[in-house]
């Protein structure tokens, strides 16, 4: 199957109103004009040098997602462009991207990032962790960050109750949050979860946007 019918064969399987972001790392800038031709225009990327080197490459109009683990040492190179960081895992980061995206004079849309899965992951908030960071406040100061939603990987596993399980915890955890934060926010409605092999358990769960990659673009090439 050639990527055109992989990008329609996903999008049937994806309700229009669930965000498909490509999932383009280590695939070459070919491909994703092969998907911009065929109408894709979000991709995600995880690493810093790979997506700048993409952005300045391809079209102007491709909204770009950064979606692995970002360290606060990069995100200058990211700030005057990036369309959303997915992966916000610390106060700290936050603080960061808020200092670049006011010398960048724009304000930069982030998720938080949570740990929901059973295997061990060095990234991202606990539950308990980011109940303590929102109610601490400090996070209402930075002017330059805007918070959408909350994003998480769960468990690659073929469990699928433990897929589902972890998922409807994050679920929960976005309801609860957006409850007492950001009710009055019409802008923090994002639930960035579910991958190539768990995406339809994902959006099951109340996903708005799926990070597919092989699925769409086929395995990857770590070599390149």
């Amino acid at each position: 199957m050639v990527l055109k019918e992989r990008l329609a064969a996903l999008k049937k399987r994806i309700p229009p109103q669930t965000c498909l972001i490509a999932v383009s790392k280590t695939h070459p800038a070919s491909s994703i004009l092969e998907a911009y031709a065929c109408g894709q225009r979000v991709y995600g990327e995880n690493k810093v040098q790979e997506l700048c080197a993409k952005q300045e490459e391809l079209p102007g109009d491709i909204e770009w997602h950064m979606i692995g683990h970002l360290q606060s040492n990069k995100v200058k190179y990211i700030a005057p462009f990036v369309a959303l960081i997915h992966g916000v895992d610390s106060l700290k980061l936050l603080k960061t991207i808020d200092k670049e995206g006011r010398k960048n004079k724009r304000i930069i849309p982030c998720l938080l990032q949570v740990h929901i899965a059973e295997e061990s992951s060095k990234f991202g908030f606990s539950p308990e962790e980011l109940r303590e960071m929102l109610a601490a406040g400090a996070w209402q100061e930075l002017e330059f960050v805007e918070l959408r939603g909350l994003m998480g990987m769960a468990t690659f596993t073929e469990d699928k109750a433990q897929v589902q399980r972890e998922f409807h915890s994050l679920k929960v955890l976005f309801d609860e949050v957006k409850e007492r934060y950001f009710a009055d926010s019409s802008d923090f409605k994002e639930l960035s979860m579910g991958m190539s092999g768990d995406f339809e358990l994902a959006i099951e769960a109340g996903s708005t946007m799926v990070r597919v990659g092989s699925a769409l673009f086929g395995a990857r090439d770590y070599n390149l």
